[in-house]
């Protein structure tokens, strides 16, 4: 079981934190209106913490320090920025997602390394994608014998700069796209994974765990 911290309890917020805490996780949600947390179940059973997203010790009342995945989902999108880059970057939280309304602004964010959904293509989905492993096996596409699977994967940051072709040499996957910048390209013989970069994949379903656990770790070196 793992503990996740939510920024905001709109509607997508509230759909995280059931489905969350249905998966048998920990949860916490902040939000700064305490009038929020009457959009969650009665029955849900985790942290409601009133305060700024933000704000360090709001967070720490949240069990940031302990979090696996912290994701923001308020409806202003430099509160979700700072208080992402604050996860991230003060307290280490492995997996962090924000939420924007201005695509315009993807570039940035993804230069920064924090994984972003826009508010146009948004859903629940996608978050949990981001910060719930077991979430991604579905894919974002399925051939129709159900055994083929195109979907993302997480890398170890020790394949930045490493070539794309190197994840099909070491993992049973065909590189399909890269999303960089917020913009979708098909890469070339030279393409290298870079900091910021999400890389989809089409796989055989039943290889999921093999290939979660090859990217998951550093690329082996050459020679060993």
């Amino acid at each position: 079981m793992a503990h996740y911290v939510i920024m905001g309890c709109g509607r997508v917020g509230v759909s995280l934190a059931h489905t969350l805490e249905d998966s048998g996780h920990s949860v916490a949600i902040i939000d700064q209106d305490d009038r929020a947390f009457r959009r969650l179940r009665r029955t849900f059973g985790g942290r409601k913490v009133t305060g700024i997203g933000f704000d360090r010790d709001t967070m720490r009342q949240a069990g940031i320090e302990d979090a696996y995945a912290f994701a923001a989902v308020s409806s202003g999108d430099n509160s979700n920025i700072l208080a992402t880059r604050v996860a991230r970057e003060t307290f280490h939280v492995p997996h962090v997602v924000a939420r924007i309304y201005d695509p315009g602004r993807a570039e940035i964010y993804q230069r920064l390394g924090i994984p972003t959904v826009a508010a146009v293509r948004w859903s629940a989905d996608q978050v949990l994608r981001r910060i719930l492993p077991e979430a991604g096996i579905a894919g974002d596409f399925r051939d129709a014998s159900g055994r083929l699977v195109l979907t993302e994967v997480d890398l170890d940051p020790a394949w930045l700069g490493q070539p794309l072709s190197a994840i099909e040499k070491a993992a049973p996957v065909r590189v399909a796209y890269v999303t960089r910048f917020g913009e979708g390209m098909l890469p070339n013989p030279s393409t290298s994974y870079q900091e910021g970069d999400t890389v989809h994949v089409m796989m055989r379903l039943d290889d999921t765990g093999d290939v979660s656990r090859i990217l998951a770790a550093p690329p082996a070196k050459e020679g060993l």
